[in-house]
């Protein structure tokens, strides 16, 4: 099983940093990732935020490639609807080009109705377009020169130059909590990046048979968001807490006044803990949480998130060592 860190870029209103120095950091910290072992660095994707919550996951991926030599790189996930669907699969293919064929390519829906509207875009018609997307992206990848006349795109005569390194294309991984979800997976994907559950699982499984392919060869990516290993947790989660409060709750204020609210405000730090929302454990308990997690899904990369906004990274850099030492090494 391959290890992965996920990464949003964000710079919390009054952190004392510019945005430049944080994206430095988090880059140094994948560098550092990588030398401990991690497999992955994936990179999320969020518009017009007052944190600088990175609006170009391929761009910033391209940056931590250019500073490794082993992990995959990519977007988890790219907002594939809002954009042009050639110039997202020219981007890919100089990424893989750039990291010598290290390209993980996810894509979702994304959900936030003002990043649809500031980029001109109908959410009602979000599926649809990256279902035609998706097709489209993976015909250029694979070398053909594409014309395509669909609902949302119409397309003559589009090839790449340059073509990935990987053959026959990057892997695509499509992400999502429905139904839905899984079977734009199965028919447009590679893999699927979902909730590590049985239930998503089976249902990923039923899809990749109604499209025709191998159920056994299901791929998925998933973990835990908040997985943070200590020798001391109430210390580690003293120093994470308030940077966990931030990231909880600035995703919450996105779902005021609706009835997806995945979660209601935090109100003080115990609550990361009464609810669930975040794990501070010993590697003992962190190595037991992802083994029954695997158990039931047979996970090909864990991914968990490298840092919450403002967070000092050499406290992460402390969590992330560790976990490489006495976790990883139970699932090699």
């Amino acid at each position: 099983m391959r290890f992965g860190l996920t990464t949003d870029f964000r710079n919390p209103p009054g952190s004392g940093k510019t945005s430049a120095q944080v994206y430095s950091e988090i880059i140094d910290a994948m560098v550092f990732a990588e030398s401990l072992g991690f497999d992955a660095a994936y990179i999320f994707e969020h518009h017009f935020t007052d944190d600088d919550y990175v609006s170009s996951p391929l761009i910033a991926a391209a940056a931590i490639a250019a500073r490794t030599k082993r992990m995959r790189v990519g977007p988890d996930i790219a907002i594939l609807p809002l954009y042009n669907p050639v110039k997202v699969a020219e981007d890919g293919a100089v990424l893989d080009v750039i990291s010598n064929g290290r390209l993980d390519f996810g894509v979702g829906l994304g959900y936030r109705p003002e990043e649809y509207a500031g980029h001109g875009v109908d959410i009602n018609r979000k599926g649809a377009r990256a279902n035609e997307a998706l097709q489209i992206v993976r015909r250029l990848w694979q070398g053909e020169t594409v014309s395509f006349h669909g609902k949302h795109f119409h397309i003559d005569g589009a090839r790449l130059s340059p073509r990935p390194v990987q053959k026959p294309n990057p892997p695509i991984w499509v992400g999502g909590f429905s139904k839905i979800a899984a079977r734009r997976a199965a028919r447009y994907g590679d893999g699927y990046i979902g909730p590590t559950n049985k239930t998503m699982y089976e249902m990923y499984r039923t899809e990749l048979r109604g499209a025709g392919k191998d159920p056994n060869a299901a791929r998925v990516m998933g973990g835990d968001l908040w997985l943070i290993v200590s020798e001391d947790p109430d210390r580690t989660f003293a120093a994470y807490a308030p940077h966990l409060m931030y990231w909880f709750n600035s995703y919450s204020k996105w779902f005021e006044g609706t009835d997806t609210q995945p979660w209601p405000p935090i109100n003080n730090a115990e609550e990361l803990r009464s609810r669930h929302l975040a794990n501070v454990v010993t590697p003992e308990a962190a190595i037991a949480m992802i083994k029954q997690r695997v158990s039931e899904v047979p996970v090909e990369t864990y991914t968990m998130m490298l840092s919450p906004p403002g967070i000092a990274m050499s406290v992460v850099a402390e969590s992330i060592e560790l976990f490489a030492k006495k976790v990883m090494p139970h699932f090699r």
